[in-house]
């Protein structure tokens, strides 16, 4: 989805974060999080929402009303504040609850 040039693409702030510690700690590779991140930055351009009080008190009440963690519900928290569709993998917590659309499954415009 990042490599598609083609297709519009925005992000939660966190998601930067989330790339990095994928690749960074967890993978040992943190050149390669560290450019993912940076094409992730350009690839959005001014369409990464930082996260700001009323974003986090929505994702608390998706959290409790879901059975999330507060970090997984500020994706969802972002996508219905903007009119964005969540892509995730994360089929056990967020595809198939519906609050999210698999990377195969996103449509875009």
């Amino acid at each position: 989805m990042v490599a598609d040039v083609e297709r519009p693409l925005a992000a939660l702030d966190l998601t930067l974060y989330e790339v990095a510690n994928a690749l960074g700690p967890k993978k040992g590779r943190p050149e390669e999080g560290r450019a993912l991140a940076k094409l992730i930055v350009k690839r959005c351009r001014e369409g990464i929402l930082t996260v700001d009080s009323d974003l986090i008190e929505s994702a608390l009440e998706i959290a409790a009303e879901h059975e999330l963690t507060a970090y997984d519900a500020a994706y969802v928290a972002a996508a219905r504040r903007q009119g964005w569709t969540l892509v995730s993998s994360d089929i056990a917590d967020l595809v198939s609850r519906g609050l999210a659309v698999a990377p195969d499954a996103a449509n875009y415009p």
